[in-house]
């Protein structure tokens, strides 16, 4: 496979990377896709796991199919979870929403679950994926309202996930429809800061 060209350093990259929700309707190739799929693989896995394994989808027909039955399912299990932050989704309700944002791509990184750390690989392997696509010009978003939806049986059976894996990562992928805005973030939170000289 050729190597892509990408003009960030990895640095550079991790600084780019923000959640995109506006894309344009140039679709992401086959061959994109796999690039940034053999990005993932080689991320951290404990124990050599490698638990992971991935669903492409492509078909927008579906994406909307998939995101009117997340909504309500997602709505109910964060009325659940956080009852006073039903409020602040509301937009979920509404009948135009497409929690995909339009996106022509959603990735599914999806873990063994019997493997010890598969949310943690599984996780690792989408942060690979995202300053991948970053540094090729793509952008990204975890879609983690989906997963109630995504995980029922019925729907993984439609999507071709093996009953011993479940998704853990759900990533539109797609080119950015306008600049990003960058995003502040606070300064790290260091609780302690512990070294040989302090305890001499």
């Amino acid at each position: 496979m050729l190597k892509p060209k990408v003009e960030m350093s990895i640095f550079q990259t991790i600084l780019a990377r923000r959640s995109v929700r506006k894309f344009k309707a140039r679709e992401v190739t086959s061959d994109t896709v796999r690039t940034l799929l053999e990005a993932a693989v080689c991320a951290p896995s404990a124990i050599h796991q490698e638990p992971w394994g991935f669903v492409v989808i492509q078909d927008k027909n579906l994406l909307r199919q998939l995101s009117d039955l997340a909504k309500p399912l997602f709505l109910d299990d964060i009325q659940q979870r956080a009852p006073h932050a039903g409020h602040k989704m509301e937009f979920f309700s509404q009948p135009d929403f497409n929690i995909f944002y339009n996106s022509g791509t959603l990735i599914l990184i999806c873990g063994a679950s019997a493997a010890p750390f598969v949310e943690a690989d599984c996780w690792l392997a989408a942060e690979n994926f995202m300053l991948s696509a970053c540094a090729l010009g793509l952008g990204t978003c975890v879609i983690g309202s989906a997963l109630p939806a995504l995980n029922l049986t019925s729907v993984k059976h439609q999507l071709g996930v093996p009953d011993d894996f479940t998704v853990v990562a759900p990533i539109i992928l797609g080119y950015p429809d306008d600049a990003i805005a960058p995003v502040l973030r606070k300064k790290p939170y260091i609780l302690a800061n512990i070294s040989a000289a302090a305890n001499v």
